[in-house]
């Protein structure tokens, strides 16, 4: 058989338990001590998703070397320790990584096979060729995969050694897992021709981890320039569902994984415009809940179900969507979660010119929001702090015609925003713009309009971009107002996003 002509390569050594990270977490759970690591990344401007499964992979060897984000949090934490102090191994002797130094240009996004003994810039693999048809453009400025954005890509594109190893397993399963690549994650090109096998826990890690990058790249360069490569990790994490696992907790993980992903790809197409795509995925995700028994799924897809409708001018059926998940959602004792569910509510009552039903939601959001986090919170409920609960409540008053209001909140909502999510910051100044210039401000509308200008060369968002429109068409009787006439100007010559 043509098999046995393949020579095997030796088995991974197994992890060896990282005892000195588990004897720091001391009497405190791991959930417990999740929390205090993205507490801590939040003291200092980052954002990371851990949680009790990430520690588990930690103490377990799983993960022999955090990736940047993490190593700053975790020194953080543990002041005057190195990584090896902590019981991880030096970055220079994991696999595929090397030490990073002050006069480093970080690799670009390339994918590089797990074998490679050196990495080339700028050098493609023959399973990942540039298609002209595809409006992707390795060199294009805009665009947050291509090679202008190397620091935030070398960030964001690393991955565990056991990653890179669960890419290596044989068989269509991993084939599948390898259209994950468009977002960093590793593939072994050889894999292919290895023998089949189901899929298991390496892949559940990588599907999770394409979740959480999607929404890192989004929280800091906006949905436009995602959403065209999103489709191909879409389809194949439901070809990993389809592959099949013999264990019930890993297909668990996966239909959860999977749903989370096709809500992740929703949200790129909803924030860049593309509804009736968002419908679909939402819908897909939806379902997969239920197939699946996931109550936080099923929770999440209704609560940006509700957020899309909305959008999209059907705010009966936002007000039904967001009671849903409030149904779903009271079990799973995250008053956080009930806290935006309610908000989303509240939009729903807005958008109906129910002022007694909008109020009532807020005051409940406030309330949920003021009992603090929880550790029941959802891990993609980490974009929901005082920031988000502000911009909310003045997109509520906003529609409901309280301009003076809803600029209030707004202007909260861009002081309070971490800097670190550029995307975010422009689409609370741009809603602050808009209010301030339907209030009858045009001066201060401008000035924030300018702001939300100087951002759009890290931020592409069609959301930003629509809300700046309307802010500048509202303006144009107001030309000869103070900073109004440059602001129109400049705004009539920025590009768009195609």
């Amino acid at each position: 058989m043509a098999s046995s002509e393949l020579t095997s390569s030796p088995p991974p050594r197994p992890p060896r338990p990282n005892l000195a990270f588990r004897q720091l977490r001391g009497q405190r759970s791991p959930a417990e001590f999740a929390a205090a690591v993205r507490r801590a990344a939040r003291e200092i401007g980052e954002r990371v998703s851990c949680d009790a499964r990430y520690v588990g992979r930690v103490e377990a060897g799983e993960i022999r070397c955090p990736n940047y984000a993490y190593e700053r949090v975790f020194l953080h934490m543990f002041p005057g320790r190195t990584l090896t102090d902590l019981g991880f191994a030096p970055r220079s002797s994991v696999r595929g990584r090397r030490a990073r130094t002050d006069e480093d240009t970080p690799p670009m996004h390339t994918m590089i096979p797990a074998h490679a003994s050196s990495e080339t810039r700028g050098t493609r693999e023959p399973y990942d060729p540039l298609n002209p048809q595809d409006p992707y453009d390795p060199n294009d400025p805009n665009d947050p995969f291509g090679t202008q954005q190397n620091h935030q890509n070398h960030e964001i594109h690393e991955e565990s050694d056991v990653l890179r190893r669960a890419f290596m397993t044989g068989g269509g399963a991993t084939v599948a897992a390898a259209s994950l690549s468009p977002l960093g994650l590793a593939f072994d090109a050889a894999a292919a021709e290895r023998p089949v096998r189901r899929v298991g826990g390496r892949e559940a890690d990588a599907l999770e981890e394409a979740v959480r990058r999607i929404r890192l790249l989004d929280d800091r360069h906006g949905a436009d320039g995602l959403y065209r490569r999103a489709a191909t990790p879409l389809r194949a994490a439901y070809a990993l569902l389809d592959a099949g696992t013999t264990r019930q907790a890993v297909g668990d993980r996966l239909h959860s994984g999977a749903g989370e992903l096709a809500i992740s790809v929703g949200w790129l197409a909803h924030d860049s415009g593309r509804f009736d795509d968002a419908r679909s995925h939402y819908a897909e995700a939806l379902a997969t809940a239920r197939m699946a028994g996931d109550a936080a799924l099923e929770a999440h897809a209704f609560c940006n179900t509700s957020f899309l409708a909305r959008d999209a001018g059907r705010p009966r059926e936002a007000v039904r969507a967001a009671q849903a998940a409030q149904r779903v959602a009271r079990p799973l004792g995250s008053p956080r979660l009930m806290s935006l569910l309610a908000l989303r509510e509240a939009g729903g009552w807005a958008g109906l010119a129910d002022r007694t039903g909008c109020e009532q939601a807020l005051v409940r959001a406030q309330a949920l929001f003021e009992r603090g986090h929880s550790d029941a919170d959802p891990e993609w409920m980490s974009f929901y702090g005082e920031a988000e609960l502000e911009v909310l409540e003045a997109q509520c008053w906003s529609t409901l015609g309280n301009w003076q209001r809803a600029a209030r909140h707004a202007g909260r909502a861009a002081q309070l925003q971490d800097p670190h999510f550029t995307r975010n910051i422009a689409l609370y100044t741009a809603e602050l713009a808009d209010d301030l210039a339907r209030g009858g401000r045009p001066d201060e509308a401008a000035a924030a309009g300018m702001r939300v200008l100087d951002l759009l060369d890290q931020v592409q968002s069609s959301r930003v971009q629509t809300m700046l429109a309307g802010t500048a068409r509202v303006l144009l009787p107001h030309r000869r107002a103070s900073g109004v006439s440059a602001f129109l100007e400049r705004h009539a010559s920025a590009p768009r996003t195609a």
